[in-house]
């Protein structure tokens, strides 16, 4: 079947993945207004969809640094237990709702330690809604697959924690690591140690590169730090002249490497254009293990079933190619072989068969 005469419908039914989603930046607009009620936050509104559009528009800036501001509110409401909890929990039974089988949510719990929660009671409270929401979502019939990737913000000094914390946690759901934060002044070997040490316990890591910062920040990423994964990785493209490979292109395509490629975000933080130049797609023509994600649902006002629609009517992808960038996200998911297989084999490739 051509994708371009698939419905959304059907589109929203098709199983997928998601590597490079934030949970902090997938909140529903309602929760966040009534929990800013309980904890006495002032939020531009206390109009849900009008919240919702605040969050777009703001978003829209095409500065990384302004987009990322957007999270103060989102931060605010999810300080508490109860607040991680039901986020956490809500934010798997949106992802059943919209098709996906796996994913893999990242969070800074340093983020979430102003209400007085230590470090280590954010990461436990946060795994326990997540397991709330995958059992209702089983009950239901949508079974979905969500593993945890803690956060380092790289331009604080407790990465390192947030990496041991990785570490502790790996047998409980933690199935990961990543940096996050303004890409651009805090290079990714400033956080060398806590990769070594991530290294050593053979926890496997991502680190957003490429997105700010150009061709010297995947470069670091990859071959400084270690990098299993790059988060966004669009500026790759600067090593690519009339579809001839440098070095470092080479070595990501090569090496099937994972880039988390976030479409919307990109375009909101003037990564690119437009999804139909979005580099996402020439990439993908080259070679490149490409995989789609959402960034932030709420900030970005998508979905997955939102940024493939968005491919197959801008840039003219089939169905072919959603199933091959889902493939690939489970290729490179940070969960054990055995698992990525099954899922491919029994779920995704059998869904795909229409």
């Amino acid at each position: 079947m051509n994708a371009t005469r698939v419905e959304a419908d059907v589109i929203r039914r098709l199983p997928k993945a998601v590597l490079h989603d934030h949970l902090d930046g997938g909140l529903r607009p309602a929760t966040v207004v009534e929990l800013a009620a309980e904890v006495g936050h002032t939020l531009p509104t206390t109009d849900p969809e009008e919240l919702a559009a605040w969050y777009y528009d703001a978003a829209n800036s095409g500065d990384l640094v302004r987009y990322i501001a957007t999270f103060e509110h989102t931060l605010a409401v999810m300080q508490t237990r109860e607040g991680l909890l039901r986020t956490a929990e809500e934010y798997v039974l949106d992802l059943a709702a919209d098709g996906v089988v796996y994913a893999e949510v990242r969070y800074a719990p340093e983020l979430n330690t102003r209400g007085g929660l230590a470090m280590s009671e954010v990461v436990e409270t946060v795994q326990e809604g997540l397991a709330a929401g995958m059992a209702k979502a089983a009950a239901a019939g949508t079974p979905v697959r969500v593993g945890t990737l803690l956060c380092g913000m790289r331009m604080f000094d407790r990465v390192g924690e947030a990496a041991d914390l990785a570490v502790a946690y790996r047998d409980a759901g933690v199935v990961g690591f990543d940096i996050a934060g303004a890409e651009d002044g805090f290079p990714p070997a400033d956080h060398l140690a806590a990769f070594e040490n991530l290294r050593r316990e053979s926890v496997p890591f991502t680190i957003h590169a490429g997105e700010a910062h150009g061709l010297p920040s995947i470069h670091q990423a990859l071959q400084v730090c270690g990098a299993q994964r790059i988060g966004h990785g669009v500026r790759i493209t600067e090593d690519i002249v009339d579809g001839k490979l440098g070095r470092l292109a080479s070595w990501i395509r090569d090496r099937r490497i994972a880039l988390e490629m976030c479409p919307t975000s990109n375009l909101q933080t003037g990564c690119a254009t437009s999804i139909a130049e979005h580099p996402i797609t020439a990439l993908k023509d080259l070679g490149f293990r490409v995989t789609l994600n959402t960034d932030n649902r709420l900030v970005s006002g998508t979905t997955m079933t939102r940024e493939m629609s968005l491919l197959v009517e801008q840039a003219g992808w089939t169905l072919e190619d959603l199933r091959t960038v889902t493939v690939n996200a489970l290729k490179s998911a940070f969960i054990p072989f055995d698992e990525r297989k099954a899922l491919i084999e029994d779920v995704v490739l059998p869904g795909y068969a229409l």
